[in-house]
């Protein structure tokens, strides 16, 4: 029953590889100070990349486990909590880095905070609908989980387009440069020994 939770959450996680994986030749242009932008960037969305895929694992793992309706329950609330706090931080880091040094900079840097925010937002609002399913039936939490999944269906497939704006041409290019950025796509789901809950 979680496996349509699962299906519809690997779609969330092609939204942050967007976002560190940055592919693009560099081009030898020398822009210093896209190319600090870009480091501050990819050093601060580094970390909550990981964070994400491993609450991905997490809720991959508890999907191929026959596990209870609590155990499915307890993982999906801190899956969804780490990925709220993920795309907040990501968004913080986009902010703190200011604007990137391009045409209609400010615009683009301010379209992907929000972006990222309302990302967070509405992962939070997902952890609270999973905190109040009802575990004890089993038929009603299934139901419920089937309704979190057609809004995370939705969610993944919404929203990126400001950070895809954010990233095109120079500083798609600067940020193909870090190397934070390429270890962070590079980085596929590895064990999730690395997550503490």
């Amino acid at each position: 029953m979680n496996k349509k939770l699962a299906a519809a959450l690997s779609g969330g996680a092609v939204l942050v590889l967007a976002l560190t994986g940055c592919t693009g030749n560099s081009a030898d242009d020398k822009n210093d100070a896209l190319d600090a932008w870009a480091k501050q960037v990819c050093e601060g969305v580094q970390p909550q990349a990981k964070k994400i895929e491993a609450a991905n694992a997490a809720i991959q793992k508890e999907t191929s486990d026959n596990s209870s309706p609590a155990d499915v329950q307890k993982t999906d609330a801190q899956a969804f909590q780490d990925m709220s706090d993920a795309y907040k931080a990501i968004g913080a880091a986009v902010n703190t880095a200011g604007v990137p040094k391009v045409d209609n900079g400010k615009k683009k840097q301010q379209d992907a905070v929000k972006e990222l925010n309302d990302l967070g937002a509405s992962y939070a609002s997902l952890k609270q609908q999973v905190d109040k399913l009802d575990t004890k039936d089993q038929a009603k939490f299934a139901d419920g989980l089937k309704d979190i999944a057609t809004q995370l269906d939705k969610l993944s497939k919404s929203g990126s387009d400001a950070l895809k704006n954010l990233e095109e041409g120079d500083v798609g290019k600067a940020m193909a440069k870090q190397p934070s950025c390429k270890s962070a796509s590079a980085s596929a789901p590895a064990s999730g020994a690395t997550t503490n809950g």
